[in-house]
């Protein structure tokens, strides 16, 4: 969470500044320190550039900084340190400090902790990191074994290529000794390189799939707009399986073409396994993997070789956002309407919205791309903000699953079942035909409650306030808000019954327990991300089920986002109704972008594909909405309700949270700022609360909640600035402020 410490004095690298600053010369040094200011220093021995990233002294530690402008020069001069050194990486460009400027701006964010996102690579200071590699000597080995041949014969097939020990013993399919061993007689050299090599070139000039008509079209005005340098952003909107990826690699393509970068955004690493061998194949060699799931030296090699131009393509999370790319052309949002491009914790910002900005500082263009856009989106589609791409069919023989709800008032099911029979049938069928089916329920663990049976009892978070989640396969209650868990008990905590504990409700892990006692014979997959110790292993779960290594998949809304079953002709959705309840005013889109999401996982190849949603209120308007695939029609109802109500995208909100160890400490502050309103009353904004959060206490904090709705041109920022500014942080009082915010929890 941060505090209010909104107004930053620095600058945004303006061209007008110097260039370059002497020895000893007063610059003003951007720290990633939580101070609100930049900081006056003397340029080191040999001077530095603008943007020049610096290790200075701040009290007795070093710190990590950036060049940021001339120094203030506003104490004595005597007083002022001098920087120790300049770091051995690329200065930061003008454009993102424009960015990282702005974007602070946008959030409320101090700009030190901007720079933190920026600066997210390990080692920045190090000297460049050496690794041994392998190539081919002038001496002959003096006995000619099975193994050193295999050795040799693999250097002699790549040339003058180098491998590391490891990849040259993979390759010849024998131990690290034999190679050393050929070292020692000269048929083998080992030499020094440093570790941080440039990534292999893309040849976007190789052939891609052949695309339809419609695709085809897609593509061509997507690299024209690569290609005009001029900042644009398209919607790329096509139903579940159309080929919208095929369509904007060549978008990427254009762009590489014209020597500049380009950045995809996943909003899963689970999702990356997949879309790298696409990449792959298209452009021959692999890109840039940016996310949490890769190394600390990969980290480190992306973050030089994006800031020296020798990373054409980054595939990553939405904190690829920040690398420092020198030449950005092209920013792809896929699954645009995911809410994982929102971050909720730290800086709060939507990587979807921050991409269209980074991308309107440099020039390049922007594909949203999504078979469910969100409203926000569709929305500056339909005002002429953002250009417009339709891809209406699916690739090749494939056609959109037909989609059936199961009426669950009319079902007989025991109280511990949740398939019904219908579904039950239908799975049999697929079976029978060595077709896969999918099981789809939007909750991890094995129950969302456990409830003891003789007092009533739920047993909760000790340090939140949520229900713990039983997830038995790792025999544990974990909280889903702070990640504490702790054993399953078997005595209740509250009146100390023995074996009177219940678990209530499914979770995913019950469901494949269900699945495993309905379908005995069946290959079971249950996907969540919290089964899996690593994304590797994540990864290499959904390959193996994509080449046919399970019959029925059991998953979460992992499953959701963008992977390919072609053998998957059935999904089955067990509660269509779960995400309907609850005031959150994006309910019906998210459901809806949900529903249709996972749907679209069935029938991708040749084979027709068969969605069922089982629910409890199959009149709703969003479950009928679903069903009759009339996208266009519910989001101009959507639209129609949120603009009566005056909510995003037609009005602008922001949600203060505040939260502390002390509640009336945390709700004083909270009355304090809703009676000293003013500066929100100024733009005719409206103040609602404070309320407690519906999750009133997290990791022990205390948390309250105002929400502010203005206008759709009210100048929000400036008077929330004004606001917050007004109210005096005591203690341990902590204060966020959330614009557009996507959860209310």
């Amino acid at each position: 969470m941060l505090k209010p410490s909104i107004a930053v004095s620095a600058g945004a690298c303006p061209l007008s500044l110097p260039q370059f600053y002497d020895c000893d010369a007063l610059i003003a040094v951007l720290t990633t320190q939580p101070l609100g200011r930049t900081l006056d220093y003397r340029a080191p021995e040999g001077g530095c550039h603008l943007g020049a990233f610096v290790e200075v002294p701040l009290g007795p530690r070093k710190v990590l900084g950036v060049v940021w402008g001339p120094g203030q020069g506003d104490y004595e001069r005597s007083k002022i340190r001098q920087a120790y050194r300049v770091l051995d990486a690329a200065p930061m460009r003008e454009e993102m400090c424009l960015f990282l400027k702005r974007a602070a701006d946008y959030t409320l964010t101090p700009l030190p902790a901007m720079l933190r996102l920026a600066t997210r690579a390990p080692g920045l200071g190090d000297p460049p990191s050496m690794r041994k590699i392998y190539r081919r000597g002038s001496g002959e080995p003096d006995k000619m074994t099975a193994a050193r041949r295999k050795v040799l014969a693999a250097l002699a097939e790549y040339g003058d290529l180098a491998f590391t020990l490891k990849e040259l013993a993979e390759m010849a399919d024998v131990g690290t000794s034999v190679v050393k061993g050929l070292v020692a007689q000269g048929a083998v050299v080992e030499e020094d390189s440093p570790r941080d090599l440039p990534f292999p070139r893309l040849d976007p000039s190789l052939p891609g799939k052949a695309l339809t008509a419609d695709q085809a079209a897609g593509a061509a005005q997507l690299a024209q707009a690569v290609r005009s340098e001029r900042y644009g952003t398209t919607l790329l909107r096509g139903v579940t399986g159309s080929g919208k990826t095929e369509v904007y690699l060549e978008a990427v393509a254009a762009a590489l073409t014209s020597g500049r970068q380009a950045l995809v955004l996943l909003p899963e690493i689970a999702l990356t396994a997949e879309f790298l061998t696409r990449v792959q194949e298209r452009f021959g060699a692999r890109p840039a993997e940016w996310h949490s799931g890769a190394t600390m030296t990969e980290r480190r090699r992306i973050f030089r070789m994006v800031g020296q131009g020798e990373a054409q393509l980054v595939i990553g999370a939405r904190s690829a956002l920040f690398l420092p790319y020198q030449n950005l052309g092209l920013i792809v949002v896929d699954e645009e309407h995911d809410t994982s491009y929102k971050q909720e914790e730290g800086v709060l910002y939507n990587a979807r919205d921050m991409a269209v900005l980074r991308a309107s500082i440099c020039g390049a263009q922007v594909v949203l791309a999504s078979a469910t856009p969100s409203l926000e989106s569709w929305a500056n589609a339909q005002a002429g903000k953002y250009a417009k791409l339709e891809l209406t069919s699916r690739f090749g023989a494939a056609v959109m699953p037909e989609m059936r709800a199961i009426d669950m008032r009319v079902e007989s099911l025991p109280s511990n079942r949740w398939v019904s029979d219908v579904l039950r049938k239908e799975v049999e069928a697929r079976m029978a035909r060595g077709e896969q089916s999918m099981l789809f329920i939007n909750r991890r663990g094995y129950a969302p409650i456990t409830l003891c049976r003789a007092c009533g009892h739920q047993i909760g978070c000790d340090h939140c306030d949520a229900r713990m989640v039983e997830h038995r396969f790792l025999k544990r209650l974990v909280c889903h808000q702070c990640g504490e868990s702790k054993p399953m008990p078997t005595v209740c905590p509250s009146c100390n019954a023995e074996d009177r504990l219940a678990a209530v409700g499914p979770g995913v892990e019950r469901l494949a327990e269900e699945a495993t006692e309905l379908f005995p014979d069946a290959r079971i997959a249950a996907l969540s991300s919290d089964m899996y110790g690593s994304a590797r292993a994540l990864k290499a779960e959904i390959e193996d089920i994509a080449t046919g290594g399970a019959d029925i998949i059991i998953g979460t809304q992992l499953v959701a986002k963008g992977h390919n079953f072609p053998n998957l002709t059935l999904v089955g959705v067990i509660d269509a109704d779960l995400g309907l309840q609850g005031s959150d005013l994006r309910a019906a889109e998210r459901t809806f972008q949900l529903m249709r999401q996972v749907a679209g996982r069935a029938g991708r190849a040749e084979k027709a594909g068969v969605a069922l949603l089982q629910s409890y209120q199959p009149e709703h308007p969003v479950i009928r909405a679903i069903l009759a695939g009339d996208e266009d029609e519910f989001w101009a109802a959507e639209a129609r309700e949120r603009k009566a109500a005056g909510v995003p995208p037609y009005g602008r909100m922001a949600g203060i949270i505040l939260s502390g160890p002390d509640v009336a400490m945390v709700f004083d502050a909270g009355n304090q700022l809703a009676r000293q309103d003013a500066p929100l009353r100024a733009i005719g904004a409206q103040v609602f609360g404070p309320a407690p959060a519906p999750i009133a206490r997290v990791r022990g904090r205390h948390r309250v909640r105002l929400l502010v709705k203005a206008e759709k041109s009210a100048p929000l920022q400036e008077a929330l600035a004004r606001w917050v500014a007004q109210l005096r942080i005591k203690g341990d009082l902590r204060v966020a402020v959330d614009i557009d915010p996507q959860s209310f929890y």
